[in-house]
């Protein structure tokens, strides 16, 4: 039987990352060393074909591996670790759970000191249920780790084409869920709606009380939805800017771009399904009726896409306004 740590746990799901998930582990591990914490990985694989599990078993044998027997995308991939740790699919106790669980996605390279200050915020903050990382793209460039709950004016940025000059002014603000980089930029925690998924780390109490995640969102969204459950039960949510990570943004997640624009859309509809009310949610729809046959108009006019792939993409626009007549 696997011995739990007392301290924290990390979980990670792959599907066929094997190089970028055993940088990140080599990073990941470097960092817990000399953290001081008492710690283990989990890594829950979702029926890679590149040889994931048997590298990181060969490479990292102190490594837990779970592999599923399915892609069960990223919510549900998390929930098999957390059930390990013995969390539950309702709110309950869960005596021999770590103090703190750390999400962390597998395209990522841990700093040295991330773990750490993360998990001192966490327990030092007022009423702090999570935290997440300050993230920097492969480059070393700025990348936004915090958002506000998207509203309908971040929709219909997402989706209708501004002028560069007026998008450029409009991306960075409040009206496109961002925080200041100012922020970002000093060493002191500050109160965000919700972090990027990339990385997450929350109090054993937390987990305990809100429940796993709702298995309802494949891929995108799911950490929205745990966010808005766990700030209704008056949980406080930070970023700590003194905790480092890189982000390889887009390697691990967008191999199928008709897919991946699908699953983006159906969870969040889902999203606004379980937590918009009835106005809100009509208008939402509204709009991405609109978005999409914009799109569909652009796919069919960009010359640079081979016949499959504007079928496809266009097809996949089509079901997402489907989606919204159905809903």
């Amino acid at each position: 039987m696997t011995r739990i740590p007392s301290d924290l746990a990390v979980i990670s799901v792959t599907w066929n990352t094997r190089e970028l998930v055993l940088n990140a582990l080599r990073t990941l591990y470097a960092d817990l060393a000399s953290s001081g914490l008492e710690a283990a990985v989990w890594i829950v694989d979702n029926q890679s074909s590149d040889g994931t599990p048997d590298a990181i078993r060969q490479q990292f044998p102190q490594t837990n591996v779970i592999e599923a027997t399915a892609n069960l995308g990223f919510a549900a991939g998390n929930n098999v670790a957390l059930r390990a740790l013995g969390f539950t699919d309702q709110p309950g106790t869960a005596p021999n759970a770590p103090r703190a669980v750390f999400l962390l996605n597998p395209d990522t390279l841990t700093q040295a000191g991330a773990i750490r200050a993360l998990y001192d915020a966490l327990f030092q903050l007022p009423h702090a249920g999570m935290v997440g990382a300050r993230l920097y793209y492969e480059d070393g460039s700025f990348q936004h780790s915090a958002f506000r709950f998207p509203g309908l004016s971040q929709l219909a940025l997402d989706l209708f084409p501004l002028p560069a000059r007026l998008y450029g002014r409009l991306y960075e603000t409040r009206l496109n869920g961002r925080y200041p980089r100012r922020l970002y930029e000093g060493d002191v925690p500050f109160r965000i709606d919700h972090p990027l998924g990339a990385t997450m780390m929350l109090r054993k109490e937390v987990i305990e009380q809100v429940g796993l995640f709702d298995e309802q969102f494949f891929m995108y969204c799911e950490e929205v939805d745990w966010c808005l459950r766990i700030r209704k039960v008056s949980w406080e949510i930070y970023t700590v800017p003194t905790s480092k990570i890189y982000h390889l943004e887009g390697r691990s997640a967008i191999q199928i771009k008709p897919r991946s624009l699908l699953n983006l859309w159906t969870s969040r509809l889902k999203l606004y399904q379980k937590h918009y009310p009835a106005w809100k949610r009509q208008a939402a729809y509204v709009l991405i009726r609109t978005g999409m046959r914009l799109k569909i108009r652009a796919f069919e006019r960009d010359a640079s896409l081979d016949g499959a792939l504007r079928a496809a993409l266009i097809d996949a626009c089509q079901q997402v306004i489907d989606l919204t007549h159905r809903a």
